[in-house]
């Protein structure tokens, strides 16, 4: 395995959010990493003065060799926003630029110039606004990467929570559950463990959908007619699964002492529990995709926006991530 330092992205998101604050906070510190912003220069220049942070910024070249970042200085990939920029708001004009970022990062990892990126919060909202269609950064990722299916998973030091469903209206959940999507799932979810975080035979313990998890069909019928089945094919094929168990009953000490990972049926069965245990240190990682990518667990937090307040303990988080499942992957490779 060669002996190189590991560069990783970091798109801010939002510009006037406080993702490039956390940033340029982040870039006071020495990494055993390369830190790469993909932004604009000026606006993270202007963002470290108003925070009082002095900050050396420098462009990067991407075609040469990586080194360790210094604290005090930061290394940029040039994309430059029009207009001016007003921390605490969110402009949809902006909603260009922050996927113009976005595709950069994943352009550079697809190439191999960069060996992961490290996203910021981005305001949904401004982007639909402005004429985008867009559900989040787990589903532009798969379709930039032309990834056919992709799992989101949240990570804290303690737990790990992944999802069978995303951003889907509750009353959608039930009929996207289905033998074909589920498996693909748990498979994803399997493999990426062992690959990138170095878990040869992960044990998942996988939620029921319905409350009891359906009380023997009782409270519905998904368990007996699609999520047992599934698992029962899966276990067959040597997958460690337990379940499906109640969500009540997987997030308690007795089964996840033992677990490497949940897999909840949908969004919020299982991320308030990782966000109450572990937020400000909880990562967001898309499994599935052909590169590596990982985000904080907070959203742009308007209000915070150049006051110097901002918490950047999530982007630590999810660059230290970053940068362990990069050498993990080489490892894996390796052997």
């Amino acid at each position: 395995m060669p002996d190189r330092t590991t560069r990783l992205l970091v798109t801010p998101g939002e510009p006037g959010g406080i993702g490039p604050d956390i940033v340029c906070q982040l870039s006071c510190h020495p990494h055993d990493f390369e830190l790469v912003a993909v932004a604009d220069p000026a606006m993270l220049a202007d963002r470290a003065t108003a925070l009082g942070i002095e900050l050396c910024i420098e462009t990067v070249d991407l075609a040469l060799e990586p080194q360790a970042s210094q604290g005090g200085r930061l290394r940029v990939a040039p994309v430059h926003l029009s207009g001016a920029i007003r921390p605490g708001t969110a402009n949809p004009a902006h909603a260009g630029y922050v996927l113009r970022c976005l595709d950069y990062a994943i352009d550079s990892c697809l190439s191999k110039s960069a060996d992961a990126v490290v996203t910021g919060p981005v305001n949904k909202a401004s982007i639909i606004e402005s004429g985008v269609q867009f559900s989040g950064h787990t589903e532009y990722f798969a379709e930039r990467t032309q990834t056919g299916k992709v799992v989101m998973m949240l990570a804290s030091r303690s737990l790990r929570v992944a999802l069978a469903t995303t951003h889907l209206p509750l009353s959608a959940v039930p009929a996207a559950l289905n033998d074909t999507e589920l498996g693909s799932t748990i498979e994803i979810l399997a493999k990426d463990l062992s690959t990138h975080f170095s878990i040869e035979t992960p044990r998942i313990l996988v939620c029921g959908l319905n409350p009891h998890a359906g009380e023997q069909g009782h409270l519905g019928r998904e368990e007996i007619d699609i999520i047992e089945p599934c698992l029962q094919r899966l276990r067959a094929r040597g997958l460690d699964l337990l379940g499906p168990l109640p969500a009540d009953t997987a997030f308690t000490a007795k089964y996840l002492a033992d677990a490497d990972a949940v897999l909840a049926m949908y969004h919020d069965q299982g991320l308030p529990v990782i966000k109450y245990a572990s937020f400000g240190e909880t990562v967001n990682v898309t499994l599935g995709l052909p590169i590596i990518r990982t985000s904080v667990d907070h959203g742009t937090a308007l209000d915070l926006a150049g006051s110097g307040r901002a918490d950047d303990s999530s982007l630590a988080a999810a660059l230290d991530m970053a940068a362990a499942m990069v050498r993990a992957t080489q490892i894996a490779a390796a052997t």
